[in-house]
């Protein structure tokens, strides 16, 4: 029994002196390059440089999207804001004044032609300036805000009437020059016998405008004066008919005012005669007169204040004034016309504007 342990011990011994003798094998590195594995090799080096490169990449790339969704939002917002205030809310700010002069949005339509809302603006915020501060009206009051549902009803049909001479304007033809501007700012300052510089300060204090705007005002008031004229031809030839009869030998212009309202044509008013100051701030009738002889008579003027033909009849005169009569032929086919389209739902307003005549009833 001892020897058979003796001998399983011996032979496990051997085993383990064999397995303590024996040889290493050595392991093919496992990074070894060779001809098959240097493809491979090489794109796990790039592989392990690019995990450094793209993630920059990829977050600028992010950061450029993100700030394009931004940034179109912010317009989106800005658009939907501005749209509450000019529309719904109808603000009438200085700075959304001064934004509608940059972008040139509507506020209304007429015949196919927009309206701009800076034009409407201009009106309108001139006559709440002049409310507040030279007639003193609480424009937070019942009264006040009649009458500034009253002026906005008039800045409005204004802008209406200004983008509709610009529509004819352009296709006709029409303009109004930097000098024919200059002309009639001149004659204003001088026949209010005021310097520039004073007479810019008066227009700022009653109206609110800085003179590009008053120029502005003058240029539409013209262009609108020039296309009146140029769009009645009813006018124009009850003109020319009164002068064919001026000039074949009638000077009572009572007579002929007679004659053509029995006839029906033009509406010709008669004014009997007047003394004024030769520097009367009548259009240019006065001076007009002045340059004549007595009963001499001046045909067709166009003034600067009204729409109309004047025929002027000097009767008498003294050093400081002029007696004079006049007949009176009114423009009244572009404001016809104007209403032919309102009739026509050819104006459109993109604002809300309360009915005045219900109002006062």
């Amino acid at each position: 029994m001892q020897s058979r342990m003796r001998l399983r011990h011996k032979e496990a011994m051997k085993k383990l002196l064999t397995k303590l003798n024996r040889k290493k094998q050595p392991e093919e590195p496992k990074g070894r390059i060779t001809t098959d594995t240097l493809a491979e090799h090489r794109e796990k080096v790039l592989a392990g440089g690019r995990k450094f490169k793209y993630p920059m990449q990829y977050a600028r790339h992010k950061l450029v999207i993100n700030a394009i969704i931004i940034g179109v939002a912010a317009v989106i917002l800005l658009i939907v804001l501005g749209w509450y205030l000019l529309y719904p809310a109808q603000n009438t700010s200085e700075f959304m004044y001064r934004v509608t002069k940059v972008i040139p949005v509507p506020v209304a339509s007429v015949d196919g032609q927009p309206v701009r809302y800076s034009d409407y603006l201009m009106k309108y915020r001139s006559a709440e300036h002049y409310l507040v501060e030279k007639e003193q009206i609480d424009i937070k009051s019942e009264d006040g805000q009649r009458q500034l549902e009253f002026i906005k009803s008039e800045a409005i049909d204004d802008a209406v009437a200004d983008a509709y001479a610009l529509k004819i304007a352009k296709q006709q033809g029409i303009t109004v020059t930097d000098a024919e501007i200059e002309s009639y700012l001149t004659t204003q300052r001088e026949q209010s016998g005021q310097s520039e510089a004073t007479y810019n300060t008066v227009i700022e204090d009653y109206y609110g405008w800085s003179p590009e705007e008053y120029r502005e005002v003058i240029k539409q008031k013209l262009l609108r004066q020039k296309v009146a004229y140029a769009v009645d031809a009813p006018a124009k030839d009850t003109s020319e008919g009164i002068t064919a009869k001026i000039e074949g030998g009638q000077t009572d212009l009572k007579a002929i005012a007679d004659t053509l309202s029995t006839d029906e044509v033009g509406g010709v008013t008669y004014w009997a005669p007047v003394w004024v100051p030769k520097d009367n701030r009548d259009g240019g009738l006065a001076e007009a007169a002045g340059k004549l002889q007595k009963g001499q008579i001046a045909s067709a003027i166009k003034t600067t204040s009204n729409n109309g033909y004047y025929f002027v009849k000097l009767l008498d005169s003294n050093a400081t004034s002029v007696q004079y009569e006049y007949l009176y032929v009114p423009l009244a086919q572009f404001d016809q016309t104007i209403e032919t389209l309102q009739e026509d739902d050819k104006v459109t307003h993109y604002i809300s504007i309360e009915d005045i005549s219900t109002q006062q009833q």
